[in-house]
């Protein structure tokens, strides 16, 4: 059968019109295809309303992760504690064990040396059977103790092979707990990034307006007005808390921060409840769940208010609808209304 071959086709380059068109194109499509001359697209201009907008968003992620950052930060440092305490446990423990391996080495040696002679030879040759008989039960004595003695040893190897494992499961432990903070620490650090980026599209006068945005940027008014309109606290520890928040207005927001010369929002109110002498937890997360909660309608100077949905932001209510905390970075410790924010539940520590 005859093999069969595809017709061969002579290509002739365009002419004319035709080759000028065609050319054009070729060029077109070989300048896109390198970038060598498509067009920079600017960036989309942003009203100033939109700008605060998309910086209060950068700004409510950064203290979610903030959040997390200490949570992170708090569990890590226990996760090292732990550790510490197993490591020291681990050389007080091979410290005896090695006094134990002495204490047996020597018993042992001695008996290598007094070991030559069976015991019935030993017993004829002796001068004084009596004296041997005596000596005899106490080696017998002395071996029901050794015995005793390689029980113990071997316990105590057991305990300090788990004490090591328990170790190492709390260095993994910690060694995860780090990844974490770095995690957070690097999407802190990119958020307000970020927001500052966009706080520069704006001039001078919009930029001290959004500062003020978030309550009084003066701590003397501030001061003023928490006392003017203040109620009672419900006893001296609220009050404390109360006092030492005041004390705090005008200092500046630290993410991760717990005084006394700048605060985060939850370790504003931690610092505010130890001075008092109660001892909160760390975060926002864990501060709603560590004392009795409360209903908006119920609250009373002292007790902690917390916002949004993730619960990732908190402050300390004085009154008057009021409450001081530390808002966010640019912005430090002011009062603000409380219906600022989103209202997740309120907590009465003492």
């Amino acid at each position: 059968m005859a093999a069969h071959r595809r017709p061969r086709f002579s290509v002739r380059p365009f002419s004319g019109p035709y080759g000028r068109t065609a050319a054009t194109l070729a060029l077109a499509g070989a300048a896109t295809a390198t970038g060598l001359e498509a067009p920079a697209h600017a960036e989309p201009q942003l009203t100033s309303a939109q700008v605060k907008a998309k910086v209060d968003k950068l700004y409510h992620e950064a203290e979610v992760a903030t959040e997390k950052y200490n949570g992170a930060k708090e569990k890590a440092a226990d996760a090292s504690a732990s550790l510490e305490k197993l490591r020291d446990e681990a050389v007080r423990r091979t410290a005896r064990l090695n006094v134990s391996r002495n204490a047996l080495g020597s018993i042992a040696s001695a008996q290598y040396r007094a070991g030559g002679l069976d015991l019935a030879v030993q017993l004829a040759l002796s001068s004084d059977p009596d004296a041997y008989l005596r000596g005899a039960a106490i080696a017998e004595r002395a071996g029901f103790q050794q015995a005793q003695a390689v029980g113990r040893m071997r316990a105590q190897l057991g305990d300090l092979g788990r004490l090591h494992k328990k170790a190492d499961r709390k260095a993994d432990e910690l060694g995860s707990r780090q990844a974490d903070l770095a995690t957070h620490k690097s999407t802190v650090k990119k958020k307000l990034a970020d927001a500052e980026k966009l706080l520069a599209r704006l001039t001078a006068a919009e930029r001290a307006r959004y500062a003020g945005s978030t309550g009084s940027a003066d701590p003397r008014a501030d001061r003023a007005q928490s006392r003017a309109g203040a109620l009672p606290a419900p006893n001296g520890r609220a009050a404390a808390a109360i006092a030492y928040a005041r004390g705090a207005l005008g200092k500046p927001y630290v993410w991760g921060a717990t005084g006394p010369d700048g605060f985060d929002c939850s370790g504003l109110t931690q610092a505010a409840w130890r001075a008092a002498g109660v001892s909160l937890p760390r975060t926002t997360y864990t501060q709603i769940n560590a004392g009795r909660k409360i209903a908006r309608s119920q609250l009373a100077p002292g007790d902690l208010v917390f916002f949004y949905s993730g619960i990732s932001h908190v402050g300390l209510y004085v009154g008057g609808g009021q409450m001081i905390h530390a808002p966010r970075p640019g912005a430090g410790v002011r009062m603000a209304p409380i219906d600022q924010m989103p209202f997740a539940g309120a907590t009465r520590p003492a």
